[in-house]
């Protein structure tokens, strides 16, 4: 994943989707510089990122007051879907609130009665027009010493990224500085999960954020990057679990059934590339939403992300932020 270029496809514009292949950065996607995708514009809007993060910003607030231990995962995340659209921004993708060893993919399924627990990654993200803002943060909801100090790791981690972080860094410096605050504090960097460059409708667009010093010189160009340290008490790499519910929109083919064509067509208007889940579409379509997408997915439309475990099955924090570069300017926008 190395080329990175502003802009990205509209949801408008789906009908020249590029080939993409998941890989364990969080809702990855590879854009190829070949690729021809029709844009409707090929510069940052600066403002819109930034009421996007401002969107975020409040979305988080309101997380931090209605997660508690025993509340229904499900409640949670309609509650913050809605909470978006009210403050008049869309979700850049579902959700996540993964538990203790999931780092990542874990959001509600529409009949989901699992309940807050444990160690929790609040992970959200929310565009306007298509320009995203990326943040999380983690919650102990145990009250453990475990999880405090992998959550402290993971937030000093960021602080030392952002505070790295500028045009012109190169990208073993920032995991660097990431690696050393959380080890620091007896834990482990997640060293297969990573930040990512994003672009307009593309949440991750080609450049990686390491999470370590993995000796790459190469230097940060004028962009917008989320940077995102998860820190283990494991042996700080993730596998696949099982499927999550979360879909990004891969390849554009021919589908033969009427209802799966509809379902298709509904993802192509409302979400783009961005990722989406099950649960909204039940929410639309009702349950035979399930066999659209399991449909769509085998004739390889659709890309469903499964769930990520940390290999040890130990606990995992996360912290996140968005930034715009420029020559002149460091914008936090989350």
């Amino acid at each position: 994943m190395t080329e990175k270029t502003y802009g990205g496809i509209t949801p408008h514009s789906v009908k020249d989707l590029p080939q993409t292949k998941a890989s364990q950065s969080k809702f990855s996607q590879k854009q190829k510089k070949e690729d021809s995708l029709e844009s409707e514009t090929s510069d940052i809007d600066i403002e819109k990122l930034k009421q996007a993060g401002e969107i975020t910003k409040k979305v988080k607030a309101f997380a931090r007051e209605i997660i508690k231990p025993g509340v229904p995962l499900l409640e949670i995340a309609n509650k913050i879907d809605d909470k978006i659209i009210e403050l008049g921004g869309k979700p850049a993708f579902p959700i996540n609130l993964s538990i203790n060893e999931i780092a990542a993919h874990s959001t509600p399924s529409f009949n989901d009665t699992e309940k807050a627990h444990g160690l929790l990654k609040f992970d959200v993200g929310v565009h306007v027009d298509g320009f995203v803002a990326d943040t999380a943060f983690s919650i102990d909801l145990e009250n453990s010493q475990e999880n405090k100090i992998l959550i402290e790791a993971a937030e000093a981690g960021l602080k030392a990224a952002m505070e790295k972080i500028r045009f012109g860094s190169e990208l073993r410096n920032i995991g660097e500085a990431i690696e050393k605050e959380i080890k620091k504090r007896g834990a482990q960097p997640i060293v297969n999960l990573s930040g990512h460059s994003i672009n307009r409708y593309i949440l991750h667009s080609g450049i990686t954020i390491p999470n370590y010093n993995n000796s790459q010189t190469y230097e940060l160009e004028e962009g917008i990057y989320a940077v995102e340290p998860f820190a283990t008490s494991g042996a700080g790499k993730v596998k696949d679990g099982k499927p999550s519910g979360i879909y990004h929109l891969e390849n554009n083919l021919p589908v033969r059934d009427q209802f799966a064509r509809e379902v298709l067509n509904f993802i192509k208007e409302e979400y783009s590339t961005l990722p989406f889940c099950s649960r909204w579409l039940v929410k639309k379509f009702g349950s035979r939403a399930l066999i659209a997408l399991k449909r769509l997915e085998e004739v390889h439309i659709l890309h469903h992300y499964p769930q990520l475990i940390e290999i040890d099955r130990k606990p995992v924090a996360q912290a996140e932020h968005t930034v715009i570069l420029t020559q002149k300017e460091k914008i936090v926008t989350t």
